[in-house]
């Protein structure tokens, strides 16, 4: 942050060009549209303002119809006209109370012919109301009797028999001698009795022998920016971005 003195706050002095004034809406001037607060400097035309507008009772009220006044044409100058006019209505209700049936009223095919028989017809009514103190048992409530077995009261039961598992003592697989199986003897390794064989193990793989450090591949070399065996072409390098408070050297040149 700089001070007003000129100075900064790091005690460095303040480049004066740096200084830049305040630009065109730092000014505040006064307007030059309309009465108020015009500006003084400059010539003001005149202004007119726009009024109520004022009621009738200072000129008189105006009690003539409008172009909207509706004359009825039945009033004349001297009376109503006494040309007779009639309406349509609509009919009047019959007032007779007894209606006769017409004879599409009737359907006799839906009447069952006198003196013969015909089958019982029966109605199916809406379920009825079913109220919370009524404690009806559902079906799976009810439980019948196994009839599976012989201890069924009521009913007939065959023979039953039962399976038992086989009897190890008395039966004919019953080892009296108690003789070991053949699987009961372990088996003779064949390089004990016969010649033996050569036996060999499997290793990991080796790792072939190299040199370890790291070669450069084709795209490492730059054979374009190589100019020891061909001509060269100028080169230019851009310069610093120079201040714009540096003064110009000015001499004066004799003749």
């Amino acid at each position: 942050m700089e001070k007003s003195s000129g100075i900064k706050e790091d005690g460095s002095p303040m480049i004066a060009a740096r200084e830049r004034g305040p630009g065109p809406g730092r000014y505040g001037l006064p307007s030059t549209c309309g009465a108020v607060q015009h500006d003084f400097t400059k010539h003001m035309k005149p202004s007119y303002s726009f009024g109520n507008r004022l009621e009738n009772s200072m000129f008189g009220k105006d009690i003539s119809p409008g172009p909207a006044h509706f004359i009825n044409p039945a009033i004349t100058r001297g009376g109503k006209d006494g040309t007779p006019a009639y309406s349509i209505l609509g009919r009047q209700k019959d007032p007779n109370t007894f209606i006769t049936p017409s004879p599409y009223a009737y359907s006799p095919e839906k009447v069952h012919p006198q003196g013969e028989r015909h089958a019982p017809a029966y109605s199916m009514r809406a379920r009825t109301r079913f109220r919370k103190r009524d404690q009806s048992p559902a079906s799976n409530s009810y439980t019948l009797p196994n009839l599976i077995g012989p201890k069924v009261p009521n009913k007939k039961s065959c023979a039953s028999f039962a399976m038992t598992s086989r009897p190890k003592v008395g039966g004919y697989l019953e080892d009296m001698s108690k003789t070991p199986g053949p699987g009961s003897h372990n088996a003779v390794h064949p390089d004990i009795t016969k010649q033996k064989k050569p036996l060999y193990s499997m290793l990991g793989r080796n790792v072939m022998p190299g040199d370890g450090t790291r070669k450069p591949g084709p795209g490492a070399h730059s054979p374009e920016k190589v100019v020891v065996n061909k001509k060269k072409y100028p080169s230019f390098s851009l310069g610093i971005r120079h201040s714009e408070f540096v003064c110009p050297l000015i001499i004066d040149v004799t003749d």
